[in-house]
């Protein structure tokens, strides 16, 4: 009874050791994960899969709450960037900035492209017109060059987020859009997802390393192998188009959002930090997940154009 009571604690021994081992080893996969990523990978698919979900159901069933839905990821988007911005020493009027340059998004949403052209300019102007006033206070008065550099910081802002966001809204905003802005979503979604795949399992040839050092040529031809797969599909079975409309998508979509995210590298390597902002577990922040969407948004309302001219 000794000998089989023994050799039972011996197999459940050897099992905890077995589970402990396979928890360790995976645990050490996901930190190795996460360090070639440059984040915490479950957190980042779990925030996406959240994301995505939310922006999925608004253009599915009432595309105004897209537009609602969207204004509130823009602010909290231009708020992170003001605020980077300020931490560089450049006085942006943090506030006023996100009140107006949110409100591009639903004046583009219900009067097209005139009213997001006409708004910019007013939120432009309006944000120098604050950080001009501020001049009142002497603490705020870094000298002519400093003022323009602020004034030039709030444009940029407004230019960079407010403005490619509003893209997406007006895309949507016309008949049928909201089928191209959700295909839009999911081909940045298929691309960042391919690449980052491909490059934490293949990646060996830095693309562009003085920009983003976790980018490789390996994930960005698996981004643009995937892309290519699901733009094949949605041009067929979402946008109504022939089937190699989907490489024009893909190879068009590959570019914008490369582009997009390496144009936010170059920022926060200007401004010296690693994450605009830390909203978001594994993304850093909103213009962490949204840099690649804000040029593909322009794309993809031109495509739009051409096809529907």
């Amino acid at each position: 009874m000794r000998r089989e009571h023994r050799s039972a604690a011996e197999i459940e021994a050897q099992i905890q050791a077995q589970i402990l081992a396979a928890r360790e080893q995976i645990e050490a996969t996901r930190d190795r994960v996460n360090r070639r990523t440059g984040r915490d990978l479950a957190a980042a698919v779990l925030i996406a899969l959240a994301l995505g979900g939310a922006l999925i159901a608004s253009l599915v069933w009432v595309k105004a709450l897209f537009m609602v839905f969207a204004t509130a990821l823009i602010g909290f988007a231009l708020y992170e960037l003001a605020s980077a911005l300020r931490f560089a020493g450049r006085d942006v009027p943090r506030i006023p900035l996100v009140l107006l340059g949110s409100a591009i998004l639903p004046v583009t949403y219900f009067l097209g492209a005139g009213g997001l052209w006409w708004s910019t300019l007013g939120a432009v102007a309006l944000v120098a017109l604050v950080r001009i006033v501020e001049l009142v206070d002497p603490a705020t008065r870094t000298g002519a060059r400093g003022v323009l550099a602020d004034i030039a910081g709030g444009a940029l802002c407004i230019a960079y987020v407010a403005v490619l966001g509003a893209f997406a809204v007006l895309l949507t905003a016309q008949e049928g859009g909201q089928w191209w802005t959700l295909a839009m979503i999911i081909m940045t979604t298929v691309i960042d997802t391919g690449a980052l795949a491909a490059g934490v399992w293949l990646g060996r040839t830095k693309l562009a390393p003085r920009i983003s050092p976790g980018k490789t040529w390996e994930g960005l031809a698996g981004g643009a192998l995937l892309a290519t797969a699901a733009g094949i599909a949605l041009s067929v079975w979402m946008l109504g188009q022939e089937w190699w409309f989907g490489f024009v998508l893909a190879g068009l979509l590959v570019v914008a959002a490369t582009v997009g995210d390496l144009a936010e590298s170059i920022i926060k390597r200007d401004l010296g930090i690693k994450d605009i902002g830390s909203f978001l577990p594994g993304h850093g922040g909103f213009l962490d997940r949204l840099d690649s969407i804000l040029p593909s948004a322009v794309v993809m309302m031109a495509l739009f154009q051409v096809v529907h001219a």
